[in-house]
């Protein structure tokens, strides 16, 4: 599939077929994620993959009611082994660059899903120390995105975007528009 093609078409899909996820796509997906850049190849990303109903139950709560994480056949919890980047960049690699690192690792596995005919839907609305409790989560492991994964019930159409040039600032934000 082409790039711009996954990128333009992606959706946030919040419904899905209850069909399992082939090991051999999951995989696709996972290492997707593995390869992301990160901040210095620090590499923090830790992955705990979700296909126990009960757990994907208590996420879903976690995750402030969203019931569609506990409808998914795969949920994964998409997390940061902090000292892997503090260790190099200090408090900006704890409070900025694991974010930035597992982002783009969410990403990823986003267009990945996507190109394999699977839908996702990025979830960053959760209680953390409750989703950091039902994976036991070690305490050095910060939990940053839910990632449902599963085949779409259905498309949403594509929500408006901002207009290129209304976000592009060249050399500044200084210079003036006309």
């Amino acid at each position: 599939m082409e790039v711009f093609k996954a990128i333009k078409e992606r959706r946030s899909v919040r419904n899905y077929k209850p069909e399992p996820v082939p090991k051999e796509d999951l995989t696709k997906i996972l290492d997707a994620g593995r390869w992301a850049p990160s901040s210095g190849n620090t590499q923090p990303l830790e992955l705990v993959v979700v296909e126990d109903q009960d757990t994907k139950d208590r996420l879903a709560n976690a995750a402030r009611g969203q019931r569609f994480v506990s409808q998914a056949p795969v949920v994964l919890v998409v997390c940061a082994n902090v000292p892997r980047t503090t260790q190099r960049y200090g408090d900006r690699g704890r409070d900025l660059y694991i974010i930035q690192d597992t982002a783009a690792a969410v990403q990823n596995m986003n267009l990945m899903a996507y190109a394999l005919g699977y839908a996702t839907c990025w979830v960053g609305s959760f209680r953390d120390r409750e989703v950091e409790s039902i994976i036991d989560a070690p305490d050095y492991v910060k939990a940053l995105a839910i990632l449902p994964i599963g085949k779409p019930e259905k498309i949403p159409e594509a929500p408006p975007k901002r207009d290129l040039e209304e976000i592009i600032h060249r050399n500044g934000f200084s210079e003036t528009r006309s």
